[in-house]
This record gives C-alpha cells, sequence and structure tokens, in this order.
C-alpha cells in the first residue's frame, strides 16, 4: 500500500484546506438560522415577489426557512454538493495523469506492482479522501445545528449527509476515468469542471422551465435533490441504482483503460 500511503500524504493538505473552509462556512451559515426563522414572515413576502419557475427551482415553495432542515437544503446543502464535486474531480483528474506527466510511471511500473494495483490504490486514496471530507463536513453541520439549538430529523439530516458523498462520488470517478486515458492533468480537470457545472446548470434549467424538465434525468444533482430529501425522508432506490451504476462503470472502464495505456504516450 505504498501508493496509497503516498497518495494520502501527498493530498493532505488539499483535503486539510477543503475541508476547514467548507466546514466553516457551513457552521456560520447554520449559525444564522435562528435570526431567519425569526424573520419567516419577512422572508416569505420577499419569496413570493420572486418569479415563480426560480421559487421551484430552489424548492422554496416546498421547503420552509424556518424549519432547520428545510433551511439547511435551501442554503448550505448547495455549496456542499457544487464546491466538493469541485474538489472531487480536482483530487481524481490528477490521480493517474500526474504520473506521465512527472515521467514517474516507469518507476512504479519497475516495482513489484502492475497496472491493476496502481489503479486499485490510487482508487482507495481518491475514496478515502472524499470519505473524510464528507465526514467531516457533516460534523460541522452537526455542530452547527448544534450551536443554533434547531432541533431536526436525524434520520433526514443523515440522508442529506450521504447524498454528497454520492454525487461527489459520481464525479471522481469520471475524473478518474478521463486520467486513465489523458496525460495532460490541466485538460483533464478542465473537461471534469466544465461538466459538474453544466450538469449543475441544466438542473436549474429543468426546474425554472417545465419545457426542459426532461434535463433532470441526466444530470446527477437531480438525484440527490435536498428537496426531495427532505420532503420524502428517503432517497428514491432507483436513483442510487442509477448512481451506483455510473461509479461502477467508470471504475471498470478506468481498470480495462489503463490495462492498454501506452506509457510512453
Amino acid at each position: 500500500m505504498l501508493i496509497y500511503r503516498r497518495e494520502m500524504n501527498r493530498n493532505r493538505k488539499a483535503l486539510i484546506i477543503w475541508t476547514l473552509v467548507i466546514s466553516g462556512i457551513a457552521i456560520l451559515n447554520l449559525l444564522m438560522f435562528p435570526d431567519v426563522a425569526k424573520q419567516q414572515a419577512a422572508i416569505d413576502q420577499l419569496i413570493k415577489q420572486m418569479p415563480p419557475g426560480l421559487i421551484k427551482a430552489f424548492g422554496m415553495d416546498q421547503l420552509s426557512m424556518a424549519d432547520p432542515l428545510g433551511y439547511y437544503a435551501t442554503k448550505g446543502y448547495l455549496m456542499i454538493i457544487l464546491f466538493g464535486s469541485i474538489y472531487a474531480v480536482m483530487l481524481a483528474g490528477n490521480m493517474l495523469s500526474k504520473e506521465h506527466n512527472e515521467k514517474t510511471i516507469e518507476f512504479l511500473l519497475s516495482k513489484p506492482i502492475g497496472r491493476s494495483g496502481i489503479v486499485t490504490e490510487k482508487l482507495l486514496a481518491v475514496f478515502t479522501n472524499l470519505l473524510i471530507f464528507n465526514l467531516v463536513i457533516t460534523a460541522a453541520n452537526y455542530l452547527g445545528f448544534w450551536l443554533a439549538e434547531a432541533e431536526f430529523d436525524l434520520r433526514v439530516f443523515l440522508l442529506l449527509s450521504a447524498a454528497p458523498l454520492l454525487l461527489h462520488l459520481v464525479f471522481a470517478s469520471i475524473s478518474f476515468l478521463l486520467s486513465s486515458r489523458m496525460n495532460k492533468s490541466r485538460n483533464i480537470v478542465s473537461i471534469s469542471l466544465g461538466l459538474v457545472f453544466v450538469m449543475y446548470f441544466m438542473d436549474i434549467l429543468s426546474g425554472v422551465s417545465d419545457k426542459l424538465e426532461n434535463l433532470k434525468y441526466i444530470t446527477p444533482y437531480e438525484y440527490v435533490d435536498a428537496v426531495e430529501i427532505v420532503v420524502s425522508r428517503s432517497m428514491n432506490p432507483i436513483y442510487i441504482g442509477i448512481i451506483s451504476a455510473v461509479i461502477l462503470l467508470c471504475t471498470i472502464a478506468s481498470y480495462l483503460i489503463y490495462q492498454r495505456r501506452d506509457i510512453a504516450v
């Protein structure tokens, strides 16, 4: 597990920075909840003046800002899924490609480890980093609710904590797949970031316009929608199955592609 330990050490600083920044913002956001709840009447009046499509897109027609989880779902949740996805693609996109950029792949393959072993240990490093990232943010959100003295449904809170991890793994697996085939990390990260933002805007458009509603089925953001989780108190099993299938297929494809990759390219 030398490669795994090396990757954990190399990515430690980025993990700490991303985790601390997002956790800090999450706690500050939740600390504002008591004040927001007290001004619910004024907020409701403000929401009524917004375009109906925009209200629907952000779930403000189904959730109340006076409810702790409703407040979190409409504010803090978006930051975690979006910025967490950015961190995921930047992490996974560099995993394999950097060995070719830095000309260290020949050294790795000279050791008693095959290509499958390299992919396995690097995938484990990606998963471990994302797991730690999400666990710390979950703890930060729980602390924020506790400091705000907000009572909430623990089951729904845990679902809202697990859903971002699934989304992050989807984008990480896609970015890792690109890394198994492409050499330049900058190109991989650029394509992956573009995918993150395009998919997000497609999700917004599907909520704003009825004519574009079908777009939601091709964006993973729809499958971890906070509004649906809070309202139904569950995650759609079909969506979980689709997410799992995407992660699995990208992982298998990464192994197959990297096995045939010309290391001299």
